[in-house]
């Protein structure tokens, strides 16, 4: 194997480093440290597939390798760290809040690899992921966590509300919705300068204020969920018709004869 076609499964080994350190420092109750190794990880999970694809360097070992990382990085590491930092404090109900977010980000990347060879995907096709994906899943489930941090209001440690709110997200790990993919998005002409503009500001407010900034971009992703819902079902009615009303090569529609 050349080294142009190892760099990527490098870049997923240097992420399932990350997301089990942050394990180390949850032991240690260094806590911002182990939120953080989880979502260097999923920086580093974003990286890997881009720098495959444009160095034409994917490979089926690459994938499994890439789904492994992330489920241990993403389902199991952000369980074990909502266990020590609050979970435990529920007894075996907290544990099992833990056990059904791990399974079921196991479950979703499952199910993601049983599809990569499937023609037929609605989802896919139209430009949007089915459920939400593993490490928008674990970004996610660490949102009490941020307000924790950037309020110190000790509710939001709560074991109770935190396993309430981790089977949510494991719901929607494994869920069947449409939710937006990034890679689909194609800004207009005409907003493109602005989008780089707040892009720039959006990282001086992660380096100013990571937690407020990392909640808000978790709510933000939460409350786009209702509009790919409905801009999927406006692409999925827009091809229903287009079936029962097939056009011509001049774009008038057919009739019998």
């Amino acid at each position: 194997m050349s080294l142009r076609a190892m760099l990527p499964n490098a870049i997923t080994a240097a992420a399932l480093c990350s997301g089990l350190t942050g394990i180390r420092f949850a032991i240690e109750e260094q806590w911002a440290y182990a939120i953080l190794a989880v979502l260097l990880a999923g920086i580093l999970d974003g990286i890997d597939g881009r720098i495959a694809r444009l160095l034409n360097a994917q490979s089926r070992f690459g994938a499994e390798l890439d789904s492994l990382a992330d489920s241990l990085s993403f389902g199991m590491a952000p369980a074990i760290i909502l266990y020590m930092w609050s979970l435990q404090d529920l007894d075996r109900f907290g544990w099992f809040a833990a056990l059904a977010f791990a399974i079921c980000c196991a479950l979703r990347l499952a199910r993601f690899n049983a599809q990569i060879d499937v023609d037929e995907q609605p989802h896919k096709s139209a430009g949007f992921l089915t459920g939400v994906p593993a490490p928008v899943g674990a970004g996610l489930a660490f949102m009490p966590f941020y307000l924790w941090m950037a309020t110190d209001i000790e509710a939001f440690r709560d074991p109770i509300l935190l396993a309430v709110w981790l089977s949510l997200i494991a719901i929607l790990l494994i869920s069947n919705m449409a939710t937006l993919s990034w890679m689909a998005i194609r800004p207009r002409r005409g907003i493109r300068l602005g989008l780089i503009a707040f892009t720039g500001l959006g990282f001086a407010a992660l380096i100013q204020e990571p937690w407020w900034s990392l909640t808000v971009i978790s709510a933000g992703y939460l409350l786009l969920m209702p509009y790919a819902l409905i801009k999927y079902g406006s692409i999925k009615r827009r091809r229903a018709h287009e079936l029962d009303h097939p056009t011509d090569a001049a774009g008038d529609v057919q009739t019998d004869a």
